[in-house]
């Protein structure tokens, strides 16, 4: 789905939060006394909603677009409230998973909201940038690994291909032939990788090896069973502080963000029902994947930059 559709779908979601069942304006937020720039069955179109629409859509006000581009987005926020209008007399707005996404489109503007208004007097100071480029360079890998892999489902044919690579079968071509991973196109690679993105064990058994090397030992993981041959590592150096500086910035706002928040739950009154705490019934176990990288750890920091070989 592109960002247009997600766009459209996410402003039709807000337009029918705003309408209760009879599909007219409800009376939960403050009146929008801005004029209307159309009606659709009654219900104004208005500046302050076009505007809003257009910024989200664009990126800018409405009065920066050409006379063109307004009259298409017009016609578009007006399809959305058509669309708003006939979910509303159909009872999809009054259905559960409906009012649910609606409910978490509506909180997730008022938190963008908000941290924007807290935000707003508390630019981040050099001294705080900084500090935080020091603490992420300080947590970053110091080196990278360039390995290959072979993986396959089961440690009896993983042993088979271990001893076919003991009788001078090239990993290659092996790869090429066996894995199920799509580095079997390219020989097994993998390319350069930090340990932190791959999984545990994979990671432990690229450490152990030395350029060259490979694992007379199947390594296992959620993926299945692994032939790994270390090809190379190299230092890991941190990107200099003027082009991390805005990564930087957003973490610091991020931080004083998450504090402020933090206040606002000790202060907040909050209850727990007994059923909150019950595991789902039915919860689905992770889906496999082929291929030994994990992602990212949310909120990772200053990405390395590695010296070109």
């Amino acid at each position: 789905m592109n960002r247009i559709a997600i766009i459209g779908l996410t402003t039709l979601a807000a337009l029918v939060a705003c309408q209760p069942k009879g599909g007219t304006t409800g009376s939960t937020t403050a009146p929008d006394n801005s004029k209307a720039l159309a009606t659709v069955n009654g219900t104004p179109i208005t500046q302050s909603l076009f505007d809003a629409y257009s910024r989200v859509l664009t990126g800018k006000g409405s009065s920066e677009l050409t006379s063109e581009q307004r009259a298409n987005l017009l016609d578009s926020l007006i399809r959305a409230r058509v669309i708003a209008d006939a979910a509303n007399k159909d009872g999809v707005a009054q259905d559960a998973q409906t009012q649910g996404l609606i409910e978490l489109s509506r909180l997730n503007v008022l938190q963008q909201a908000e941290s924007d208004r807290y935000l707003k007097d508390k630019p981040a100071t050099d001294q705080e940038l900084h500090t935080e480029y020091e603490a992420q360079v300080a947590s970053l890998p110091q080196q990278e690994y360039h390995a290959r892999h072979i993986l396959v489902a089961t440690e009896s044919f993983a042993k088979k291909v271990v001893s076919e690579l003991e009788k001078g079968g090239n990993f290659e071509d092996i790869a090429r032939r066996e894995s199920m991973d799509q580095s079997k196109t390219n020989g097994g690679d993998l390319g350069w990788f930090t340990t932190d993105r791959m999984v545990k064990p994979f990671a432990d058994a690229v450490m152990a090896l030395k350029p060259g090397q490979y694992t007379h030992a199947p390594v296992q993981t959620q993926y299945g069973w692994h032939i790994v041959r270390l090809e190379d590592v190299r230092p890991l150096a941190a990107p200099p502080f003027d082009q991390a500086r805005q990564r930087l910035d957003q973490m610091v706002e991020a931080k004083k963000f998450n504090d402020y928040v933090s206040q606002l739950v000790k202060t907040a009154k909050i209850e727990h029902s007994a059923e909150a705490s019950a595991p789902a019934a039915g919860a689905a176990a992770p889906a496999a994947g082929v291929a030994p990288a994990a992602s990212a750890p949310a909120g990772a920091g200053v990405p390395a930059t590695p010296p070109q070989p």
